[in-house]
């Protein structure tokens, strides 16, 4: 019994850092209606970005993340303003064929700029830290990252609804034409929706870097668990993207703890459920 609740209990906190995955995408995708293919490869390149910054600077994980996260961000509003929005539009296939370019350029980039290896961040005494919760071990980086998944979904939840812009943007996820003839300018919107979710992805990919081993292949899979969360979940809902996490990082702990090669499986059998029983997800982002 002990063995399954501790199971369960880091398979909740794995699922935070599942939530940083979705979160970019599930913003992107409820204020743009945008699928970016190349999603999970820019989390690798923000935890290639880490190690160039920790491993060969020797800067300091926390000034890496103040170094990375705003150049990750001012990147993403770039991008959409000069490249994204010539793409945007009724038709969704324009974007996913460019984002699958940008996904199999990355990959090749990290590939001759890091090779095929393997690489961790190393960041010294956080990998074995950890604190007593009775017969359990809580480690400190699957701890961060939980509560980095609840202060970012958390700070989206007030900008989406106590700010200006946040409200913009929400009324152009319901409308994108009615809020230009409004004056509101839907290409500065979608930028800033872009940067945000560079900005998650770049905390996600150094998180990522401390948690686990990466190379220039692995962002499909970073990709998939992303989509996993947020369909669980539901699409366009920060918190049921956290929901979605929880439940994807506790179906693979109950899995490895039958049996680590059903670890990965048993989070796909459970988003398979989900999708066939509720295709709308688990908490739907209600429209008026």
């Amino acid at each position: 019994m002990t063995d399954l609740l501790n199971a369960i209990l880091q398979g909740v906190l794995l699922g935070g850092l599942y939530a940083l995955f979705a979160a970019g995408l599930s913003l992107m995708f409820g204020v743009m209606r945008f699928v970016n293919l190349a999603h999970g490869d820019f989390i690798v390149a923000a935890a290639f970005g880490a190690l160039l910054l920790v491993d060969r600077l020797g800067l300091p994980p926390l000034l890496a993340v103040v170094i990375l996260v705003p150049a990750f961000a001012a990147f993403g509003y770039l991008g959409q303003r000069l490249v994204l929005n010539r793409v945007m539009g009724r038709d969704i296939m324009p974007g996913i064929l460019l984002t699958f370019g940008f996904s199999v350029m990355l990959q090749n980039l990290m590939l001759e700029g890091f090779s095929a290896n393997s690489r961790r961040l190393n960041a010294g005494w956080l990998d074995t830290a950890s604190l007593p919760l009775g017969p359990f071990q809580i480690g400190f980086v699957p701890l961060l990252m939980f509560v980095a998944a609840l202060v970012v979904l958390g700070g989206l939840g007030l900008f989406m609804s106590q700010t200006n812009t946040g409200r913009l943007m929400r009324a152009t996820s319901d409308d994108a034409e009615i809020v230009g003839l409004m004056g509101a300018d839907r290409r500065h919107l979608f930028a800033i929706a872009t940067a945000i979710a560079s900005g998650v992805v770049a905390l996600a990919g150094m998180l990522m870097a401390i948690k686990t081993n990466f190379d220039p292949s692995s962002g499909p899979i970073r990709l998939l668990f992303a989509f996993e969360a947020v369909i669980i979940g539901g699409l366009g809902s920060l918190w049921g993207t956290l929901a979605g996490g929880i439940i994807l990082g506790v179906a693979q702990g109950l899995g490895a703890a039958i049996d680590p090669g059903y670890q990965i499986l048993a989070g796909h059998v459970v988003f398979l459920l989900i999708l066939v029983l509720r295709p709308q997800g688990l908490f739907p982002r209600q429209r008026p």
